[in-house]
């Protein structure tokens, strides 16, 4: 069995790990045709003009829609709703566009009896979360949601030790994940506006996730305080937060995120986590501390032959790298591949099982899932409603409605 694959957009993501991920996973067999649209056919002649990934995969193109030929200056709003409906039943769709348009895109793909893998977060409020799940549910579909972080082998190895009860009870915490400045005269500039989104919403999640996963604990309390700035363009946005989350076992975890690591900077971006634990008597404290910018890897390349314009860089060789291997090309290693296969694995062992299992699948809270991520939609509907309202604390409740509410 192959899965044809839909990807939705045709940007940054799609072309650093989602695009080369499907190439390789359609060697292997796993994929059939593959198809990438977006609202331009610009972007989609750059992803293809790729020469990265054109090397690293000898041979292997997609579908574009709209046509390369098209006019570039022409708007395709419909874009996505002709890619999908183009699928048979049971293919993956990717949704690989800005958060606010999750929700439509999945729905619109769900409707249409096709799995779904969206980068994250995975939607906006609770009642969109609610009605995805139950439509997965009633029609037996996959929906993963692209939290790469949990593949990461330093995440595992954290979940692996906290079940065996060697860190004890999770009291406090903090993460930073501030993505690189560029990222201002980017694309970002038109969508990344205060009335959509903002770094602890759009990159602060993922620490929020990780936290979750290892610890198994709630958030019941969210705190984001914005720092606005302007895009280029004379956009407004929040360019950095400063969050502070609240769990159901009383831990607490600070998060900064931010579109701001300097572009001279030797990572590609600054992140990292530490937590602190105490056993339950409160006879003895544990930690763990993950610098995920820096994974021991630093290279100094010649003058003439700089990669992405720096000489002196650190590289990260666990998230997602191009390396040789046996056969033509290159092939994608790291926990950004891993996740990308593993959701693809997940839709192609529900369709064996005549879909009938999607929800049991989703279950075992690994892949993350609607089934196993409330409380991040919880927290992140909560983050917009406090930085909408100058850092106010915004509660969030399970039972019996899940729900936020401003203190």
């Amino acid at each position: 069995m192959k899965l044809q694959v839909a990807i939705i957009g045709g940007g940054m993501i799609t072309g650093r790990q989602i695009l080369p991920s499907v190439y390789h996973l359609r060697r292997l067999g796993h994929v059939s045709d593959v198809t990438v649209c977006a609202r331009h056919s610009t972007t989609l002649c750059e992803l293809a003009s790729s020469e990265v990934i054109r090397s690293a995969f000898p041979g292997h193109r997609f579908d574009p829609y709209p046509p390369l030929e098209t006019d570039p200056a022409r708007s395709h709003p419909d874009a996505y709703q002709r890619t999908i409906e183009s699928l048979p039943p049971g293919q993956l769709v990717i949704v690989a566009t800005p958060e606010t348009s999750h929700y439509d895109i999945t729905r619109f793909a769900l409707l249409r009896d096709q799995h779904v893998l969206t980068v994250k977060p995975f939607v906006m409020t609770y009642r969109q979360h609610a009605e995805l799940q139950r439509l997965a549910e009633e029609r037996g579909l996959w929906v993963g949601i692209e939290y790469h972080k949990r593949f990461d082998r330093r995440a595992l190895e954290a979940r692996h030790r906290f079940r065996e009860g060697r860190f004890g009870r999770f009291r406090c915490g903090e993460a930073r994940l501030i993505e690189p400045f560029y990222y201002r005269s980017s694309n970002f500039q038109n969508w990344f506006t205060k009335d959509a989104t903002d770094p602890f919403t759009y990159v602060g999640c993922h620490y929020l996730d990780l936290t979750c996963f290892i610890t198994g604990v709630r958030p019941v309390e969210v705190s984001v305080r914005g720092v606005e700035g302007k895009f280029p363009n004379g956009n407004d946005a929040y360019l950095w937060t400063a969050s502070r989350v609240v769990f159901d076992n009383g831990g607490v975890l600070s998060l900064l995120n931010g579109l701001g690591y300097p572009d001279s900077g030797a990572g590609s971006n600054d992140q990292g986590m530490t937590l602190f634990f105490e056993s339950d008597d409160g006879a003895g404290g544990a930690m763990l501390h993950h610098a995920d910018q820096y994974r021991g890897v630093q290279h100094c390349y010649l003058p003439d032959h700089l990669l992405g314009g720096k000489s002196f860089q650190f590289i990260n060789p666990d998230f997602f790298r191009l390396i040789p291997w046996e056969g033509d090309g290159l092939k994608p290693v790291g926990y950004g591949y891993e996740s990308i296969e593993a959701n693809v694995r997940a839709a192609l062992a529900v369709n064996a099982a005549s879909r009938g299992a999607a929800a049991e699948t989703a279950a075992d809270g690994f892949i993350a899932t609607p089934w196993d991520t409330l409380g991040n939609t919880l927290a992140t509907e909560a983050g917009r409603l406090s930085i909408l309202h100058g850092g106010r604390i915004v509660k969030i409740r399970y039972a019996p409605e899940p729900g936020v509410e401003l203190i």
